[in-house]
């Protein structure tokens, strides 16, 4: 499959000034900005801003970041699901994960993530892939932001929808495990019938177990 990938960039407004909000940005371009301390959700700040140079640098991979002049001060990835997520048994080349979304404290509720998913929609080559994401509760900044999980899940629906993404039943046990946990997902317009029932197979894995 040819991995396009069309730059596309726009500024936001913020309570705390401009921003730019810009990709899929090139690895080479990411090693120069900032990173901003305090984007800590998945790893250390200096260990997370490695890790999405690294996806930067594969076919699929794409990042997306909202940045104040050198500073990133959120980002975006997707690439294809991890080997040990049932999303990757069915060895797609046209399923990819937006695996991680994350925004400083003082930014969010400003739309900055909304704007960020806008943004890596812009480009035409999305219309290639079924795009999901699986959210997970525990995942989720309860304790920073204070909102109870369906608070928080009400919050992460309304701008994976920004991105065009909806919720899809499943049966993924670790989806399951938690009625708060969900699947979501968008279908590109130019996305072949097999494709889409190969997802459906993978969604449901266990109807015939008893």
């Amino acid at each position: 499959m040819d991995h396009r990938k069309t730059y596309n960039a726009k500024e936001f407004e913020t309570a705390q000034g401009t921003i730019v909000i810009e990709g899929p940005v090139l690895p080479e371009n990411l090693e120069r900005y900032e990173f901003h301390e305090g984007l800590v959700a998945f790893r250390p700040p200096q260990q997370q801003h490695k890790a999405i140079v690294e996806i930067a640098k594969l076919p699929e991979g794409r990042i997306i970041v909202a940045r104040k002049d050198n500073v990133i001060v959120g980002y975006v990835t997707y690439l294809y699901p991890d080997e040990l997520e049932r999303w990757s048994e069915g060895k797609m080349d046209d399923l990819i994960e937006l695996g991680a979304i994350e925004v400083i404290s003082d930014y969010r509720g400003s739309g900055v993530g909304k704007n960020m998913l806008r943004v890596a929609m812009m480009d035409d080559a999305m219309e290639d892939y079924i795009i999901i994401t699986t959210e997970y509760y525990w995942h989720w900044d309860l304790k920073g932001t204070g909102l109870n999980v369906w608070e928080y899940r009400k919050i992460m629906e309304k701008m994976m929808q920004a991105g065009g993404l909806e919720y899809f039943a499943t049966d993924d046990p670790e989806i399951c495990s938690h009625p708060a946990n969900c699947l979501m997902a968008r279908i590109g317009s130019r996305v072949h019938a097999d494709s889409v029932e190969k997802f459906d197979q993978l969604r449901f894995m266990n109807r015939f177990m008893y």
